[in-house]
């Protein structure tokens, strides 16, 4: 099944791709390789979700923003390659969690990204390498930061 047949029997609900936050591409193309930039979690009404794991937020809700992080990105990705079907896999993410100092489970947390991406492009190719790590702080204080590398279909397939 597609990528994009796969978010409509889904249902997801994408939020508008955010606008660039400073002097950056939100996707570049070297190859067959998609660079994406990072990624914080916006809702559909284009705000974003704010928050520090193990104080004002719980492991459960910064789950949930991971989540709305990978949703982000795909608004990203099909608004630049046009299609989701234009991508092979997921090769690398790296996930930034806004967390306390004693905060320790930030795989939990990262993995709501990484679920989403298992859930459109399976096991293989929805799985890539991966980093999750805790963050001092993120830009306007959101919860969590995603950024990633899709290979890209030769273009005779995509």
């Amino acid at each position: 099944m597609s990528a994009e047949a796969r978010v409509a029997e889904l249902n997801l609900e994408f939020p508008p791709p955010p606008k660039p936050g400073g002097v950056y591409h939100p996707v570049v193309i070297a190859g067959n390789l998609a660079y994406v930039s990072g990624h914080g979690p916006m809702r559909t009404d284009g705000t974003m979700i704010t928050g520090k794991v193990g104080s004002t937020m719980n492991e459960a809700d910064a789950h949930q923003a991971a989540r709305q992080v990978g949703l982000t990105m795909l608004a990203t990705l099909r608004r630049e390659l046009g299609s989701l079907d234009r991508i092979q896999r997921l090769v690398k993410t790296l996930g930034m969690v806004n967390s306390t100092p004693d905060f320790g489970t930030h795989p939990q947390v990262i993995n709501g990204f990484s679920n989403l991406m298992v859930e459109i492009w399976g096991e293989t190719n929805g799985k890539g390498a991966r980093s999750a790590v805790g963050m001092g702080s993120l830009p306007g204080n959101i919860a969590v930061e995603v950024e990633a590398i899709f290979e890209l279909k030769p273009a005779n397939e995509a």
